[in-house]
């Protein structure tokens, strides 16, 4: 599979340590950059990651900061992606199954990398469950959140 991935300088080595787990199983990572622990602004990073996401140059993104609340709020307003910051496995595997996210945040301060590694394998291998109340709920998050 094709990722892209961003951070910011909070998020350097959990990104590094992300990709080669990445690599090391295969897929090929597009880094989107930062790459020094120079103080930077998390918003361009996330963004260029999630504009290959919807320009479809890469089929999935993850994008990491300190805690993954920043990155994750700049990923939600591409339109087209469904970002959600994980923090456990649980949340990893449901945030597929019932969201279709596309998208995963990291906070580099908030997990292990070797909790990042299980998170990131479980999210990339767990598929939607296109059950008929989470394409409805995906169609009113992409639409206008009407009933």
């Amino acid at each position: 599979m094709k990722i892209s991935i961003g951070s910011d300088h909070g998020g350097l080595e959990l990104k590094r340590i992300v990709s080669e787990f990445l690599n090391s199983k295969g897929h090929e990572v597009i880094d989107y950059g930062t790459y020094t622990a120079d103080s930077c602004d998390y918003p361009v990073f996330a963004k260029k990651a999630c504009e290959a996401l919807v320009n479809n140059e890469v089929e999935r993104a993850i994008v990491i900061c300190s805690t993954g609340i920043g990155v994750s709020i700049v990923a939600n307003k591409v339109k087209g992606v469904r970002c959600a910051l994980v923090t456990d496995v649980t949340t990893a595997r449901l945030t597929r199954e019932h969201n279709d996210t596309n998208c995963l945040a990291l906070g580099q301060k908030n997990v292990s990398y070797d909790r990042a590694k299980e998170i990131v394998e479980i999210w990339l291998e767990t598929p939607f469950s296109n059950g008929d109340r989470h394409k409805r709920r995906i169609n009113m998050i992409e639409g206008d959140c009407n009933e």
